[in-house]
């Protein structure tokens, strides 16, 4: 497989190239410290300090491998990453970090020390020279020491007050910027919805042109509600994040919601179809009633009756209507 691959087994490094990759590995945490620390300052300074505190770790370990290259081999690092070597442990993409919720964020700071503890212990494991086993141990217990520095910065930084401060204003945030559009377009797809497909149901009794009706409704619902969510408030003042999230959770939900029970008509028995079509619309209904008081805090009872009431009205009229 070498032939393959443009990548080095770790096998192959020498003791040179693993205090290289080690220095470029230190680099990219703090790094990636920095940049979770940027993202939570204005929210979350707390939990920015704790990753500031980390950074500023990896960036003395780092100091202390680049010293210990100067003296053993020079002042010329040679230039390997970890994405150069077969099997090292990889790091999320800035991309995908970027998503993290602020949990998600802690989680990840923990892992990638865990992570590099467990590769260095594996990798000294392995080696048989007695010098590049000690060096990689070395290299474990550093990573260990990270995770114990982690720890007592969050007992500095992180008391239980701030600690639930920042997880209910990040419970907050993703209301605002996925639940709520989200539940909106879920509504507005389950309910808005009904009176056409139903109508067309039964007008035409063909379960195919009811189909490409629900399909064309719950998409065109679908972009409908997503470019108007988004257009309405990019979040700067209102706090309630990207546009684009909120979009996006508003125009698939809307979506969702109305293919729900649109899709039953895939089914060419015409009773059979409808039949299973009114069933998830209750299923979709309650779903929403659930959601309002889990995530909204609005009574169970008070939530069933608005949406299960509202929605019965509308396929009611779509039925009527269809009929007559």
């Amino acid at each position: 497989m070498r032939l393959f691959s443009h990548r080095k087994r770790f096998s192959d490094l020498n003791e040179q190239e693993i205090i290289a990759l080690a220095i470029s590995s230190e680099e990219d945490d703090a790094q990636i410290f920095r940049g979770f620390a940027e993202r939570m300052r204005n929210e979350f300074p707390a939990t920015a300090a704790v990753f500031e505190g980390m950074a500023s770790e990896e960036d003395h370990h780092r100091t202390l491998l680049i010293a210990l290259h100067q003296d053993r081999f020079g002042p010329s690092i040679p230039l390997i990453r970890r994405e150069h070597v077969t099997g090292f442990y990889a790091r999320r993409p800035i991309w995908l970090q970027n998503s993290l919720s602020l949990e998600r964020m802690r989680d990840e700071a923990k892992a990638m020390e865990r992570n590099a503890e467990r590769f260095y212990l594996a990798a000294a494991a392995r080696s048989q020279d007695a010098e590049t086993r000690k060096l990689l141990g070395d290299l474990a217990a550093e990573e260990a020491g990270h995770q114990a520095t982690a720890e007592g910065l969050e007992r500095d930084h992180l008391n239980e007050d701030t600690l639930a401060k920042e997880d209910d204003t990040a419970r907050r945030q993703f209301i605002l910027t996925w639940v709520q559009p989200g539940l909106a377009g879920l509504m507005d797809g389950s309910v808005s919805t009904l009176a056409p497909i139903f109508a067309v149901a039964f007008a035409t009794q063909d379960t195919w042109t009811t189909f490409l009706v629900g399909i064309a409704a719950s998409v065109g619902a679908g972009i409908s509600m997503g470019f108007t969510e988004a257009a309405s408030d990019d979040g700067a003042l209102s706090g309630r994040g990207s546009p684009f999230k909120r979009g996006f959770a508003s125009g698939v939900m809307t979506t969702v919601g109305g293919l729900g029970h649109a899709l039953p008509y895939l089914i060419t028995d015409f009773r059979t179809a409808t039949g299973l079509a009114i069933a998830v619309v209750f299923v979709e209904l309650w779903a929403i009633a659930w959601i309002q008081n889990r995530y909204m805090e609005t009574p169970f009872w008070r939530a069933a009756l608005q949406v299960v009431l509202g929605g019965a009205l509308v396929l009611g009229a779509g039925v009527l209507i269809g009929s007559g």
